[in-house]
């Protein structure tokens, strides 16, 4: 997709851990700038899992960005001239995030955004729907299912090799160590001290 238009919009990529949405958000970035286009990529400060600085996918393709806590910082780094704005790990920004987006996109600008549509437990992992529902553009990809081999639309989260407990925090930062990625029918959440199958 490129910029022709007189009007912003926003995209979203979305899909659980490992389906490759960083590397997403990480080509587009650079077909823009092969464009010539003005571009702005963030990140919460919070992930600083391979890079304080930088997007990195779990290929290890990167490209430089600006880690943020809050949101509102994006206004002060972002100029009349910048065409594109892309924002890594979505679903670890407080829900103005979609608010901003809009605004950006209202704005002029083409904002593509990336992260995970469930948390760990299944669950739709918020401000991630809303921000879809609000999206000109969604693509959801899969990853592959460590048990069984299917595609996978869900993040299985691991303590000490075993499944989380569906009270457990919703935001954890964490890679192999902790997450696989899942199908519908082999993602296991631990309540009440039973191992609960999602269907």
């Amino acid at each position: 997709m490129y910029k022709i238009s007189n009007s912003g919009w926003i995209e979203v990529i979305v899909g659980p851990m490992y389906s490759g949405k960083s590397e997403e958000l990480i080509r587009r970035i650079r077909r823009v700038k092969i464009a010539r286009q003005k571009v702005k990529v963030f990140k919460p400060l919070i992930d600083n899992r391979y890079s304080k600085s930088d997007v990195v996918s779990h290929s290890g393709d990167s490209i430089e960005a600006i880690s943020i806590d809050h949101p509102e910082e994006m206004f002060a780094k972002i100029t009349d001239d910048t065409d594109v704005i892309g924002i890594d790990e979505i679903q670890f920004f407080h829900p103005e995030i979609v608010g901003i987006c809009e605004k950006l996109a209202d704005d002029n600008k083409r904002v593509i955004v990336a992260g995970l549509d469930r948390d760990f437990r299944g669950e739709p992992f918020t401000p991630v729907p809303e921000l879809m529902a609000r999206a000109e553009y969604i693509d959801k990809l899969h990853a592959i299912c460590v048990i069984c081999g299917d595609p996978a639309t869900r993040t299985q989260r691991l303590i000490d090799g075993k499944p989380a407990s569906y009270d457990d925090p919703v935001i954890m930062v964490g890679s192999q160590e902790v997450y696989e990625a899942r199908c519908r029918y082999c993602h296991e959440v631990l309540k009440d001290k039973k191992v609960v199958q999602y269907e």
